[in-house]
């Protein structure tokens, strides 16, 4: 017997799609021959192969018309993708509630907001669906400066266990805890070449995560494949970071 990753028929909503991670993740799905639909704030050029629409996905008004919009041209909806998340550095003693806010709201109630949208189409469809959130090692790694992305992360975990709960047993819920990656930010947030290079140095698998395996991982749990998992995180991470004294004792950096 041949395992496939088989997406045919599907229709799949990534939120973020065009760009970074959120296009690694688009590129997969539609590899496994699932139909693709985009979304952003703004109006960018959609990734070949698919549809885009144009969203905030902190509006729940302006989620469930994308997510209407999305069923009355595909028929329906069978894959939603939670990727769009982020913020900026910013040092937690002085940021201001509103950037706190913002952060929280990003990365944590706008995949609610979209995931309620999604479910309550999957829950009238006789297949279900699926629901993937794009999480993050911040979810557990303390660090300096994110300390609201990172709550707000550890908060998308354990609300991707309580959907999957909640919605079971038609929607099935996971989350992806996704370690570094390289994208067309790698320079904006590691430094240049050697910079890279020197924190690959830490990372077990020897090198930053390229965003198709993000996506690879996406579409296994989207896929019958994973018909069992629900409510479960999956590192993808590269086997994790070295405690401290390790890096000190091997040199690294």
């Amino acid at each position: 017997m041949t395992l496939t990753v088989d997406l045919s028929g599907r229709v799949a909503l990534v939120t973020g799609g065009t760009r970074g991670i959120g296009l690694g993740i688009t590129r997969s799905l539609l590899a496994a021959g699932a139909s693709v639909v985009t979304c952003s704030r703004s109006e960018v050029e959609p990734a070949p192969g698919t549809t885009h629409r144009v969203c905030d996905v902190r509006e729940p008004d302006a989620v469930q018309a994308m997510v209407a919009s999305v069923v009355s041209s595909f028929g329906g909806l069978d894959i939603l993708v939670n990727n769009a998340g982020g913020a900026p550095a910013s040092d937690a003693a002085t940021a201001s509630p509103r950037l706190h806010e913002a952060i929280v709201g990003l990365n944590l109630l706008a995949p609610l907001i979209c995931a309620q949208a999604a479910n309550a189409v999957m829950q009238q469809q006789e297949a279900g669906g699926v629901i993937v959130n794009i999480s993050s090692v911040s979810a557990n790694r303390p660090a300096p400066t994110i300390a609201a992305y990172g709550a707000a992360k550890a908060g998308l975990d354990s609300l991707t266990a309580s959907l999957a709960m909640e919605w079971a047993p038609r929607v099935r819920v996971n989350a992806i805890d996704v370690g570094l990656c390289r994208t067309e930010q790698t320079d904006d947030h590691y430094g240049d070449d050697a910079s890279v290079a020197a924190i690959e140095q830490t990372i077990p698998l020897g090198r930053m995560a390229r965003p198709e395996e993000v996506g690879n991982v996406a579409a296994f749990l989207a896929s019958d494949l994973a018909s069992y998992v629900s409510g479960a995180t999956v590192a993808c991470h590269g086997g994790g970071e070295p405690p401290a004294f390790l890096i000190v004792q091997k040199g690294l950096p």
